[in-house]
């Protein structure tokens, strides 16, 4: 900003300073030397959220009518100023995002919708490191990557000799190994304490503001030296009497897109530096034989060691220097200024061609387009829509968002640990399984696997019996003793029913094992499921359950059956991240309809709401769970218990430590009640509900910008696998196609930030 204010005038609006006058007001602190006015603002300390920012937005105004000959550039470091300076009209917008606010301590949780309002506004977006911006860069047009610069002859200063040290770090014992910053969550504390402890002949130094963390909580040890904040122009004093850098930061949502501006000013400093593995330290300087990563403490003294025996000079430092050489504020602030030129006329020239379009005479406004523009919008985010919007950004390049009306990604196969610690199933039990190499293959890219194969048995009368039924469910029951294959065909022979056409899901088991198993094990239980006798059902519901006579009790005998190793939601975290998606659970897609440009769109929810249930609303079967904790190890015998008899509410019982395989104290099951109402789980199988779809089948034919995928948008009842699929055959016949021309192209937005 002191080297914008060479042309110009630069306010630096700063945060609001509770205060006891019982009126607002707006300080001025100019700094003649930087020439850049610092405005403090002071309200009362009693006021609410909605007063305070009234009055920011009326203290702004003031500012803006009293000092701005023009409209002037508004400047954001953070979105929440947003709120109060939305209203200014601006020359340009410019959102600087220095840092991932949303990651940090104690973050405003209106930050993400600011920003989207921001970005909305803003005409260039810059980002303070590689990692921010491939994060960003879909959501702007016009965004930039700015990495930390360095004023090098400032912290040059610290190769000095002649260099006095400052007189609190004057008395420690060498060698000196030092770290300057804000103290907070960024910091791996359980790493300082860990290297003092491994290294007490070390001096480990720690500058800065403690913040967001109680002091009470920062480690202690004889060699450990909390030593305060300083000013920056103490800074290369102190620098100058160490040894080694530091940068232990904790790896965390905080540091996750962190481009630390310490590391060029460390090795501006004449100082090697070891550093945990933040992902843009190891992008910019991680093959300088002056920058070391390190992950755990023992590492990090091994590192140091290293670093120490380095010594001031050499080829390390001569490499690093030849790095910084490029790296400048002052080129920083050249290229930004460039940028912020373009942004200013082509605002000046969108207003001036939207007044053009207004009657004569009517002033000009400022028209913009801001819509957000990305190649592909995948509405859902499980198996189908998680897969094409993974396929689409890493195969084709694409910009895709992805939107789900959940507040959740991995759909109805969505885990979580609940309060007790147990991951469960929100939705229920979900086991994949599948013959399929290539969709075990996709997904493997995604997740290990835990082996796993799913028993289920059936609750009748006082017996628990294996699902499907086999030998040793039909030996139970009868209390039989059958041995073989041969007796037990035979003995199921005896009991079917020729049934002269087989249409219906009763038709299906009564021809294969007669009406008393049919009535014992699939009657009550399907009415319970589908809130219909299985005599009005399609034969292909319980199709899907075999009949055996040997002894497996399998429920699935797939080739691949397996659990995610870490669960569902974790694989699909790791499918959807990728620069090139952005995610919004908890948005509804009409809501975005309107506010974004995209090339196409992947519709994995109802087909018939898509269409605004043009010819009635297709019939799907819905779930409700009773969840429960219960303190003892386990619950039952296998992870799912069967209840056919239609005098029990629920279903089935699921305890998911069987899935799972997680070790606990405690256990949580779930109760399984299928109802009518709630969001849609399964497509009832009725021809006269296949005759609806058929027509809704010929609209998504007729919508060639629409691809339909997954349960719900082709109404069909798919296994995970299946959609998975589904997915990739889709992706598959769009051609792997690479951006489409047109989407994303013009004029974009991002903003967010204190204004200056």
């Amino acid at each position: 900003m002191r080297r914008f204010a060479s042309d110009r005038k630069v306010f630096f609006f700063e945060e609001y300073i509770p205060c006891d006058h019982p009126l607002p007001y707006l300080e001025f602190h100019p700094f003649p030397a930087d020439g850049v006015v610092a405005l403090r603002p002071r309200l009362p300390h009693w006021w609410s959220v909605s007063e305070r920012e009234a009055a920011l937005r009326d203290l702004l105004a003031m500012l803006v009518d009293t000092v701005c000959a023009s409209e002037p550039v508004l400047w954001f470091y953070t979105p929440l100023m947003f709120a109060f300076a939305a209203d200014v009209k601006a020359a340009a917008v410019v959102y600087d995002c220095m840092d991932e606010l949303t990651g940090f301590r104690f973050a405003d949780p209106r930050l993400v919708q600011m920003e989207t309002a921001l970005i909305a506004r803003a005409d260039a977006v810059f980002t303070g490191g590689w990692s921010l911006y491939e994060a960003k860069r879909h959501r702007h047009a016009n965004i930039h990557a700015f990495p930390s610069a360095v004023d090098a002859a400032h912290f040059g200063r610290a190769r000095g000799a002649d260099l006095a040290l400052p007189g609190d770090q004057a008395v420690l014992p060498g060698p000196v190994l030092g770290f300057y910053g804000v103290i907070d969550e960024r910091l791996d504390l359980a790493l300082l304490r860990d290297v003092a402890a491994l290294r007490p002949d070390w001096s480990l130094v720690m500058l800065g503001p403690v913040a967001k963390i109680d002091p009470a909580d920062l480690p202690r040890a004889p060699n450990l030296h909390w030593l305060g904040s300083k000013s920056y122009g103490e800074l290369p004093a102190y620098l100058g009497g160490w040894d080694v850098a530091l940068m232990p930061f904790a790896i965390n949502e905080a540091t996750r897109f962190i481009s630390p501006t310490k590391t060029p000013e460390y090795l501006a400093g004449g100082r090697p530096v070891v550093s945990t593995g933040i992902a843009d330290v190891v992008r910019h300087y991680g093959e300088l034989d002056g920058v070391a990563i390190a992950s755990d403490a023992p590492g990090f003294v091994v590192a140091c060691e290293a670093a120490l025996a380095l010594g001031r000079t050499g080829p390390w430092l001569e490499a690093a220097d030849a790095a910084l050489a490029g790296i400048s504020w002052d080129v920083t602030q050249a290229q930004m200024a460039r940028i912020l030129s373009d942004a200013v006329i082509a605002a000046r020239s969108a207003g001036t061609h939207a007044a053009n379009d207004e009657a004569p005479g009517a002033p000009a406004v400022h028209t913009i387009d801001r819509r957000e523009r990305f190649d592909t919008l995948v509405v859902g985010a499980g198996f189908a829509g998680a897969v094409l919007a993974e396929r689409l950004a890493e195969g084709s390049g694409q910009r895709v968002l992805v939107v789900d009306r959940r507040d959740h990604i991995g759909g109805n196969a969505y885990d979580h640990h609940d309060a007790a610690g147990v991951l469960v199933h929100r939705y229920g039990p979900h086991i994949f399984h599948t013959n399929s190499p290539k969709v075990v293959d996709y997904l493997s890219r995604f997740t290990a696997w835990r082996p796993y194969e799913h028993r289920v048995l059936a609750s009748v009368g006082e017996h628990l019996l294996p699902i499907p039924i086999n030998r040793t469910t039909l030996n139970g029951l009868y209390g039989l003793d059958l041995r073989t294959d041969a007796e037990a065909a035979a003995f199921l022979s005896a009991r079917a029913e020729p049934v002269a056409e087989i249409r219906t899901s009763e038709d299906v088991v009564v021809a294969a094992v007669g009406r008393e198993l049919y009535e014992t094990f699939f009657r009550g239980y399907t009415q319970k499921q589908w809130g219909l006798d299985p005599s009005q059902l399609d034969r292909s519901v319980t199709a899907r359950v075999p009949t055996r006579t040997d002894t497996d009790d399998r429920y699935f005998l797939d080739r691949f059956q397996a659990m995610p190793a870490d669960g569902y939601t974790a694989m699909f975290e790791r499918m959807l991240d990728h620069p090139g998606i952005t995610v919004r659970t908890g948005t509804d897609y009409r809501s975005v309809r309107e506010t974004i440009d995209v090339g196409h769109t992947v519709f994995t929810g109802p087909v018939d709401e898509f269409f605004d249930h043009r010819f009635g609303r297709l019939p799907y079967r819905c779930l409700a769970f009773r969840h429960e904790t219960h303190d003892l190890e386990q619950f039952q015998p296998v992870a799912v218990v069967n209840y056919p008899a239609r005098d029990v509410p629920y279903t089935r019982i699921t305890e998911y430590k069987h899935l799972t395989g997680q070790n606990h104290a405690k256990t949580s099951v779930s109760y399984e009640f299928p109802c009518d109402k709630g969001d849609p789980y399964y497509p009832v199988p009725r021809e006269e509900n296949q005759a609806i779809y058929r027509r809704y089948e010929t609209l998504a034919n007729a919508t060639p910008d629409v691809s339909f995928v997954g349960r719900l948008a082709t109404y069909r009842y798919y296994n995970m696998d299946q959609v998975v699929a589904q997915a990739l055959a889709t992706y598959a016949r769009m051609g792997g196609q690479p951006a489409m021309a047109g989407a994303g192209a013009g004029v974009s937005t991002l903003t967010a930030g204190p204004s200056t």
